[in-house]
């Protein structure tokens, strides 16, 4: 495998043909993007989609590791309609995609819950570990990111419930910190909507050749 233009990946496949991939991840993806890593796609059922594949998954050792960012969301979502996530049990109304802050749209707002006020969640991709057990977020620099969280204290001052929910598309992590050496203004940022109320969730998600599922809750250190 490897990457070029951002979102293109060249995939060898079992054939020896080699094919073109949507890669939908337009982070670094650090760790990952080595000559030959094992790579899992899946086959296009748009007629009209540029390319017939997409990238899915890059082997880290032994472990698959999820980097398409389009899933996140979704799981998240299920999550919460699975009552996997306790702090956001109760809430029967789940809305994408709402505009709030800056200009921004908050990826998933819940509502109508009979105690509790409407909760701003906002959920981030994680593939990154670079010391065994610790999953890691950004693996480079996310301005973007940065916004969200002071959008998400301004959100908790008006009287709100935010919260990040980070998706690790990977089972072999069970803590999650922030990269303060990798990205220090979304570290201060973090530490800041921490001490404003701003709620951190992190979940792991087994990752095989079948698909993903829900693998465990992670402790934030």
């Amino acid at each position: 495998m490897s990457r070029y233009k951002r979102f293109f990946a060249d995939i060898r496949l079992e054939s020896g043909e080699i094919v073109t991939a949507h890669c939908p991840n337009p982070g670094r993806m650090l760790g990952l993007l080595v000559e030959d890593t094992p790579a899992l796609i899946t086959e296009s059922k748009n007629p009209k989609a540029k390319l017939k594949y997409r990238l899915e998954a890059l082997k880290e050792g032994d472990q698959w590791v999820g980097v398409n960012t389009g899933w996140p969301n979704l799981l998240i979502r299920n999550a919460i309609v699975a009552r996997l996530i306790p702090s956001l049990d109760g809430y029967p109304v789940i809305r994408p995609e709402v505009r709030y802050g800056h200009n921004s749209r908050i990826d998933l707002k819940l509502e109508d819950h009979p105690s509790r006020p409407d909760a701003y969640v906002e959920v981030k991709n994680v593939h990154l570990s670079r010391t065994p057990g610790l999953a890691e977020f950004p693996d480079c620099v996310t301005e973007r990111g940065a916004k969200h969280l002071y959008e998400l204290i301004d959100m908790v001052a008006a009287g709100y419930r935010a919260v990040v929910v980070f998706c690790v598309q990977r089972d072999d992590v069970d803590r999650f910190d922030v990269c303060a050496d990798l990205d220090p203004k979304f570290a201060t940022a973090y530490r800041a909507a921490r001490v404003a109320g701003v709620e951190i969730v992190a979940l792991s998600f087994d990752f095989d050749e079948t698909g993903l599922r829900f693998h465990h809750t992670l402790t934030i250190t």
